[in-house]
């Protein structure tokens, strides 16, 4: 009968040995006492205890006491687990001590200096984060100044019409409205029908607009653009948009300061405008005379309309909207709608409209203080008589031949 031999081997964990780990070359030459010194000697207790106290070498009988074992295992697991979750590590002694074992989040240190402005507005020269010390200390100063506070909407109002120049101008304006900092609103008017070039280009200027459309009958209409200029504002009471209406021709030259001036309007605001004269070899002035912030007077040049009594072009002014649709809180002595008169002369359109929003110059604001800049300019550059594609489209690409000389 043959007979297989186990060999004496680790992979067979019952067979054991008298001091219970299993013979190899490595323990016999540690055992020996010609290679024995103090470094071996402890490195082989070592791993008797290691061996002893974490690996459990005996399987578990009735009656012993291995559980004692494996419970004291995991309580020197659990110790050592919970020692090393709690070691500092990156940290000093001394902010071991006020760091760590504080629960408090703290913002990091910024190291800044504020000034203020003409406005009186608190602004930061220079920051610098402090990464070692995580402390702030702010001032009251600073608190109480970077409050977020609404911007007042602006409500530009603008009348336009098929015209060779039309494209141009309203890109012009859309343009420099798209630099003026929100909230904008830009309401453009036109005469019967909403076209489609018109709201292409307000598509693509990137400014928050409304496209109306003027029902009014053209054979009554004596000026189109006072109708315009009413629907807008029935738009703006009816939906009670809150903000400062400003009217807005396309043709116009307008600077980026006077939109940012509009918002410091409570009630009324009026600045002069330059104009170029009919024969346009000058420039002439007109809207207020100012003292500060008060209106005192007004410049005109033109003999047939020193009989207004607001000397103010259509573009030098603005007011608030709530005027339109709360009476009651600017004292208003009758709630009859706020509209341009197409029945009045030439020229006299600004005054009469003017007249139903304030009694008097004490109600006006100059815009800026003193009347000392002018921010827009009426230069009259329509071109009569201008022939242009349908649709601002060319059918087909334009052929020139040079002559050759």
């Amino acid at each position: 009968m043959a007979s297989i031999r186990r060999t004496s081997s680790p992979a067979y964990p019952d067979r054991l040995y008298p001091n219970g780990i299993p013979s190899s070359p490595s323990s016999k030459l540690l055992s020996n006492p010609k290679y024995s010194s103090p470094v071996s000697s402890f490195a082989v207790e070592a791993r008797r205890f290691l061996s002893g106290a974490f690996f459990l070498r005996y399987p578990l009988r009735k009656g012993s006491n291995n559980w004692r074992r494996a419970l004291f295992r995991c309580l020197v697991f659990f110790l050592l687990g919970f020692l090393l979750g709690m070691m500092p590590f990156g940290h000093d002694a001394g902010d071991i001590r006020s760091h760590d074992f504080s629960f408090e989040i703290k913002p990091p240190h910024v190291n800044a200096q504020f000034e203020k402005d003409s406005r009186g507005q608190v602004w930061r020269e220079d920051s610098v984060v402090d990464s070692v010390n995580l402390l702030v200390k702010p001032s009251p100063e600073v608190n109480s100044t970077f409050t977020s506070v609404p911007k007042t909407q602006l409500i530009v109002v603008t009348p336009t019409y098929n015209r060779a120049l039309q494209a141009y101008f309203l890109n012009r304006l859309g343009q420099a409205l798209k630099l003026v900092n929100p909230p904008l609103l830009w309401i453009v008017v036109e005469m019967n029908s909403a076209s489609m070039e018109t709201a292409e280009i307000l598509r693509k200027t990137g400014v928050m607009y409304r496209h109306l459309v003027c029902t009014k009958n053209m054979t009554d209409v004596k000026d189109r653009g006072v109708h315009q200029r009413n629907a807008a504002l029935q738009h703006i009471e009816r939906h009670k948009l809150d903000g400062i209406v400003y009217f807005a021709d396309d043709d116009n030259i307008y600077s980026l300061e006077l939109f940012d001036s509009l918002r410091d309007i409570s009630r009324f605001g009026t600045w002069p405008v330059a104009m170029l004269a009919q024969n346009k070899n000058k420039a002439i002035l007109e809207g207020p005379v100012c003292n500060g912030s008060q209106v005192v007077g007004w410049h005109t040049n033109e003999k047939s309309k020193r009989l207004r009594r607001f000397h103010v072009d259509m573009s030098g002014f603005a007011f608030n909207s709530t005027i339109l649709w709360d009476p009651k809180r600017w004292r208003r002595p009758t709630s009859k709608p706020i509209r341009q008169l197409d029945t009045v002369k030439e020229g006299f359109q600004e005054t009469t409209f003017i007249e139903q929003v304030v009694e008097d110059e004490s109600q006006m604001q100059a815009v800026p203080t003193g009347c000392l800049k002018v921010m827009n300019w009426h230069l009259h550059l329509e071109v009569p008589n201008f022939v242009y594609p349908s649709g601002w489209v060319f059918p087909k690409n334009l052929d020139y031949v040079l002559p050759i000389k």
